[in-house]
């Protein structure tokens, strides 16, 4: 079967467990729509294709393997609403649709990015059942290594201190091997 077949099926799978685990867990509020419209934005899904493909290898069960794609997705939608911030990208659109802090406001779109930073954690440390305990830590451990200083928030810093400016090729490599 074609890749791109694979994909797209197992976008499928993703998205309605993604959109069910956020419809389980968040309320009504403002903060939780916002929330919900950046993280369903009719992504490609590519993270979650390779989380399910790697849990194979260390037989992982397809949930779990999803709540940790629905925990990386939900890093990627912070980071998509924060870019394109006024602040940051300026973006009034994202694959076709206002920008979240333009279907909402800034602070809102702000609060939600920073609410789906943390949601990913709760999801990774409050709903892999019978995993063992150093096993989620190490995961968070790693995950807050890849969103940090060294990671997704220094290759975005990097981005705006790079912006139209001249750069070599490593600083550019840089700059998205952190992103």
């Amino acid at each position: 079967m074609e890749i791109n077949t694979l994909i797209n099926q197992h976008k499928s799978k993703f998205d309605k467990f993604y959109n069910d685990i956020l419809q389980k867990k968040l309320n009504k509020s403002l903060l939780a729509k916002a929330m919900r419209y950046g993280s369903i934005n009719g992504g490609k899904r590519i993270r979650p294709f390779l989380v399910s493909q790697s849990s194979k290898l260390v037989k992982l069960t397809s949930k779990k393997a999803m709540i940790i794609s629905s925990s990386i997705e939900s890093i990627h939608a912070y980071s998509l609403i924060h870019d394109d911030l006024p602040c940051m990208d300026n973006d009034d659109f994202r694959r076709g649709k206002p920008s979240t802090h333009k279907m909402f406001d800034e602070a809102t779109a702000i609060l939600a990015g920073d609410a789906l930073h943390d949601f990913a954690f709760e999801l990774l440390s409050g709903n892999l059942n019978k995993v063992d305990s150093n096993k989620i830590l190490n995961l968070l451990n790693y995950l807050t290594k890849c969103t940090g200083f060294d990671g997704l928030a220094g290759g975005q810093s990097l981005d705006l201190l790079y912006e139209n400016k001249k750069l070599n090729k490593n600083k550019i490599i840089e700059m998205y091997k952190k992103k």
